[in-house]
């Protein structure tokens, strides 16, 4: 799986709350496992719906001046009453009302301070709704300033240059959850990097420096730093995507989780989608076979239950209740066999008989337990044994089955002999 890292020009660079309006963003590729990047470039944000559908994660990176980090003094408070408590923290702090804006915490300091992000909520909104339209799943927004390299006796700087105009964009970090950014609009075509430059040295005047500049743009900014005798306070790097990605995996604040469940996961569900529709095809096309199937079956079976009935009433045409003619058939000719001498196989006699014979069969002239008595009851033959002698039950059912007789042991001295028929 891969990760799609997204570094959006500052709200007052693009003068839209959506960037990719005018804007190319710049952006990066990378491998979870290794964090090799992929792929790179800088396109508008609308040509990135293959990159955004295909990465498992979308980051934002977004500039250092459209995220304000404030260092607050907060009691000891659960995480619901530090929420609630926040919008009253920062009020003195912000110029904008609170409630227009999105605000995150960072982990609590030893000393109890905690750095507090604040983000315009109706620009970043419609970010993430632009985001997930484009098929985003899970989206991380981070401020850049805090994906700069952590020294702590050195200011890391950052300057982001636009091709299409004179916009610059600054990003300082000066602690371990401080800094801060500016956009910037040179006055002349040649001289953003020296105003870069005096800039950064306004706002770290005494500290060494760390200056990250694009890598066709190092050459400009060495000249300008031998030209005001910075080179020893100032180091100079060209400026790469693997630092902003370690960066961005180390920032312990996501601005975009103050939205809640709209930049949270979600079931990507676009792969699956001809699968599902198969699926949903075959359990379709199974509910109308069964339905026609069991159509057939109800239909022949009522077909066959009037044909019973009709045969029931030919053979006994006075019958006025008739509930089931199978079974009320079964007791007419019962009942005509009684009458005309026939033994029925569930009669006494015939039990009585049935049984005589296996157990001669099965005992063959050796001793076994005598019979205390034969009750008949319910169409069944209960034998009551004597307990001296084990009574051989399952010879007695081998020999009765093939009598078409069933033995069902009550006890060990109680049998229930049946007709199988």
């Amino acid at each position: 799986m891969s990760t799609l890292y997204i570094r959006l020009p500052s709200r007052a660079v693009a003068d839209s709350p959506a960037p990719d309006a005018t804007f190319d963003c710049q952006f990066a590729v990378a491998a979870d496992d290794s964090g090799a990047v992929e792929r790179e470039g800088a396109v508008a944000l609308s040509l990135l719906g293959d990159a955004i559908t295909k990465a498992q994660r979308v980051v934002i990176i977004l500039a250092a001046g459209d995220v304000t980090l404030l260092q607050v003094k907060v009691p000891p408070m659960s995480a619901a009453r530090l929420k609630a408590a926040l919008p009253n923290l920062v009020e003195e702090q912000l110029i904008s009302d609170p409630a227009d804006c999105l605000l995150t915490t960072a982990p609590a300091t030893a000393e109890g301070m905690r750095t507090i992000a604040v983000v315009n909520r109706a620009w970043l909104e419609k970010i993430v709704h632009k985001l997930i339209a484009l098929g985003a799943r899970n989206i991380v927004a981070v401020p850049a300033q805090l994906c700069l390299p952590y020294q702590p006796d050195t200011v890391s700087a950052a300057v982001g240059e636009y091709s299409m105009s004179l916009d610059m964009e600054l990003a300082l970090r000066s602690g371990e959850y401080e800094g801060m950014g500016l956009s910037m609009l040179p006055e002349q075509p040649d001289s953003g990097a020296p105003e870069a430059v005096q800039s950064l040295c306004t706002l770290a005047p005494t500290a060494a420096i760390a200056l990250y500049v694009p890598q066709e743009r190092v050459i400009v900014y060495q000249s300008v730093l031998h030209e005001h005798e910075l080179e020893e306070r100032v180091s100079l790097f060209a400026d790469n995507w693997p630092r902003w990605i370690a960066g961005a995996k180390n920032v312990p604040i996501n601005v975009a989780a103050g939205l809640g469940a709209a930049a949270g996961p979600s079931l990507h569900w676009q792969p699956w989608r001809w699968p599902l529709i198969l699926a949903g095809l075959l359990l379709l096309v199974n509910i109308i076979g069964l339905n026609v199937d069991w159509l057939r079956l109800k239909r022949e079976a009522t077909g066959a239950r009037a044909m019973m009935m009709q045969i029931y009433k030919s053979v006994y045409p006075n019958e006025t209740a008739i509930l089931d003619p199978v079974a009320q058939m079964k007791q007419k000719i019962k009942a005509a066999q009684h009458r005309a001498g026939q033994a029925s196989p569930s009669d006494f006699l015939v039990l009585a008989t049935q049984f005589g014979e296996a157990w001669q069969s099965v005992l063959q002239g050796s001793k076994g337990p005598g019979i205390v008595s034969l009750d008949y009851a319910e169409g069944g033959l209960q034998v009551k044994l004597k307990s001296d002698v084990p009574p051989p039950t399952a010879q007695m059912q081998t020999a009765l089955a093939a009598r078409n007789l069933s033995l069902v042991a009550k006890a060990p001295d109680l049998w229930q002999i049946r007709s199988a028929k």
